[in-house]
């Protein structure tokens, strides 16, 4: 097909994905090549701002790596991570509700005993993390794997420090007989996204701060259930109204409380959502 135009173009793409044997797919190709082209037909992209982008995507990928996913970072800030999770996360009333995953989880964390450190040497104010895992109906949920994440004190993961090979501030347990767990951590602090990166271009070309409220990762797995991606967040954090990934809901604010030694605890029961026994597959 020659002598395509701005107005003829994009049935030209189209045609050329009509043969895609794979349903999915081709619906995927053909909305997004629809969309691309209707938004570049909108702004009247220019050649110079094509470029412009297809340098940033570069530039996004050059910075991501095995401990730092630069793409997860755009989809997050972009709000396109959460608009995933709030359509495809739609659980009964009294299910814990999930939200972002974030660029920090890491696959092998250490295991944990209920009551072990698993700051393990982060910097921070200690803090006993308490609670249960159950079912909709209340049914405590045994033997759930619980894997937990967190910044430290000075706002960084683990995997932020060059050089650093020990895993501190995350871990993983599972809950007892009766649903329950309980692990020592660190108190949860606000802290700015990385924006050393294309992301933090952005966020500072259009006047946006990069700051995250305070909170700690969950994600927990167990047969017969929804795996769970979630935060808890800490109450009060000046931040709540202002994620930079968009990712607070008020049912996962929570009270980080002080004790009389300095310390903290915090307590948060979760709730997961039951699926068919068919579609239940097993806890790693």
């Amino acid at each position: 097909m020659r002598n395509l135009d701005q107005h003829t173009i994009t049935a030209a793409v189209h045609e050329r994905f009509a043969n895609t044997p794979d349903a999915r797919l081709k619906k995927i190709l053909h909305s997004l090549v629809q969309h691309l082209h209707d938004f570049a037909r909108e702004v009247e992209l220019t050649e110079a701002e094509w470029m412009q982008g297809i340098e940033f995507l570069t530039a996004t990928g050059h910075m991501s790596d095995a401990k730092r996913q630069e793409f997860i970072l755009l989809s997050d800030t972009l709000g396109l991570s959460m608009l995933t999770v709030a359509m495809n996360q739609q659980k009964p009333a009294g299910c814990t509700e999930a939200t972002v995953f974030g660029p920090f989880h890491v696959a092998d964390a250490p295991q944990y005993a209920h009551g072990e450190d698993v700051a393990n040497g982060a910097v921070g104010v200690p803090c006993l993390v308490r609670g249960s895992v159950q079912g909709l109906q209340g049914e405590p949920i045994a033997n759930a794997l619980i894997d937990v994440w967190q910044a430290d004190a000075d706002g960084k993961y683990d995997v932020q420090y060059t050089g650093q090979q020990e895993q501190r501030a995350r871990g993983v347990l599972r809950s007892g007989a009766d649903g329950r767990f309980h692990f020592k951590s660190i108190v949860a602090n606000a802290y700015p996204i990385p924006d050393d990166g294309p992301v933090g271009s952005m966020l500072r070309a259009t006047k946006r701060h990069s700051w995250r409220p305070a909170h700690l990762h969950f994600m927990i797995e167990a047969p017969g259930y929804e795996t769970l991606v979630t935060h808890v967040f800490r109450k009060g954090d000046v931040y709540l109204d202002s994620d930079a990934v968009f990712g607070v809901r008020q049912s996962l604010v929570a009270d980080w409380v002080q004790q009389q030694d300095g310390s903290y605890s915090l307590d948060f029961d979760f709730v997961l959502n039951p699926i068919a026994k068919s579609a239940a597959t097993p806890v790693k």
